[in-house]
């Protein structure tokens, strides 16, 4: 079977990857230069099977009306006169409710333990260096209430096999030396040894560069302008798909099946089809600084409770990464929030880093109110969906393009989700 895959991000190449496994003839279809140039470039790269709750919430409701208007704001949402985005905020707070914020974390938390184990299969199968460090994952709080609030969610993901303990100040810095400067501020934490990090774009170049010599075609600075349809109810289907170089040159491709992995994106390419997708981008920001002193820059990938942002060490770079910004699809940077990431990270690591002349860069997450993606069939029998992981992108791109790769080949997949059409 022909299948064309669209977007090479981690999880449009996870894909291309599990699907030329099975034995089909793949060709996936970027309008960037290469693989990895846009969500997946400069992401939080944490795998974060223990910290993949929903931003939907009991909690999540008062503490966006709380930072409304602060430009620095851990989630600043602008309001826009846009239809997809106020649909969005209405079913992303009907999500916040304590029950549906149980449902929706087993979901996440299945699929992302699922994936962290297709990944290590897949790193022991392949050769691919991306700087990872398989030292665990700390969320540390300087905020007693904040700590305190933590603790049923993390017995909670300890109750769904992710082992998340709870931990007092001296413990936190014993585990992760780097953080002994704040220790008179720290609460407590928690902490997860089975988690890991690593560069999301490298390993995505990496997997593409091996799904190539097995054979998938990657069509680069190809837009996908729209699918061909035929038929109507039962039997419509997806027959084509046209596009666009960047000479200019038009193309309409053919295959037997489609997979759309487009992240924020997603949508509005789908909607002329009559699908429409819950999916609204929230654009996240990262910094990369050199390290200067390693041994003052944490080796443990780190949460910090207070701000919301993530730190991970990438062989000599460090990365933080974090906050969010609910504003349509532009990527244009916000040079208050930048600089919000740079003082909280010179102020937990002043001597870690040359701080000089930080590598900012933005990237839409693809949001889905409830935070699960949509994984599996459309109303079209040959159109399936790989898109919508939100911040957990690296977290489930391996372990959606392995299910994902089952779901055209007709199996079922081996992990408890519920499937998109299925």
């Amino acid at each position: 079977m022909k299948v064309i895959v669209l977007g090479s991000g981690i999880v449009g190449t996870a894909s291309a990857w599990f699907i030329r496994q099975e034995g089909h003839e793949v060709t996936v279809i970027d309008r960037q230069p290469g693989p990895a140039q846009e969500t997946t470039f400069a992401n939080g790269c944490q795998i974060s099977v223990s910290h993949s709750e929903p931003w939907a919430n009991p909690s999540a409701p008062k503490k966006i009306l709380k930072w409304l208007g602060k430009a620095d704001a851990p989630l600043l949402y602008r309001f826009r006169a846009e239809k997809l985005q106020w649909q969005w905020g209405l079913r992303f707070l009907r999500q916040c409710t304590r029950g549906k914020t149980a449902y929706n974390i087993r979901q996440c938390v299945s699929l992302a333990d699922f994936s962290l184990r297709t990944l290590r299969a897949l790193r022991a199968e392949v050769n691919i260096e991306y700087d990872h460090l398989s030292r665990g994952i700390m969320h540390f709080y300087t905020d007693k209430d904040e700590f305190d609030a933590s603790k049923p969610g993390a017995e909670l993901m300890t109750s769904l096999g992710c082992p998340r303990n709870s931990i007092d100040p001296e413990e936190v810095v014993r585990i992760e030396p780097a953080l002994a400067s704040i220790k008179d501020k720290l609460v407590g934490g928690d902490y997860t040894p089975g988690d890991e990090h690593g560069d999301a774009r490298a390993f995505t170049i990496g997997l593409a560069e091996k799904a190539a010599e097995r054979g998938v075609e990657f069509r680069f600075n190809t837009t996908a302008i729209r699918l061909l349809t035929e038929g109507a109810g039962a039997t419509a289907r997806i027959v084509g798909i046209e596009t666009i170089n960047s000479n200019g040159e038009y193309e309409v491709l053919k295959a037997d099946a489609f997979v759309v992995s487009m992240g924020s994106f997603s949508a509005p390419f789908l909607k002329p089809l009559g699908i429409d997708l819950m999916i609204y981008p929230a654009k996240g920001y990262s910094a990369t600084y050199p390290i200067i002193n390693s041994d003052a820059v944490p080796s443990v990938s780190l949460i910090d409770a207070e701000y919301k942002l993530v730190f991970a060490r990438l062989g000599d770079r460090f990365r933080v990464g974090g906050t969010a910004e609910m504003n349509g699809y532009g990527r244009e940077l916000n040079m208050a929030r930048c600089e919000a990431l740079t003082k909280r990270t010179r102020e937990l690591f002043p001597e870690g880093c040359d701080y000089s002349q930080p590598h900012y860069w933005s990237g839409l997450r693809p949001m889905t109110p409830s935070n699960i993606p949509y994984i599996g069939k459309t109303k079209y029998g040959n159109l399936f969906l790989n898109t919508g992981h939100g911040t957990l992108g690296w977290t489930m791109g391996c372990g959606s393009g392995r299910v994902i790769a089952d779901i055209i080949s007709g199996r079922q997949p081996e992990v408890n989700f519920k499937f998109t059409g299925m």
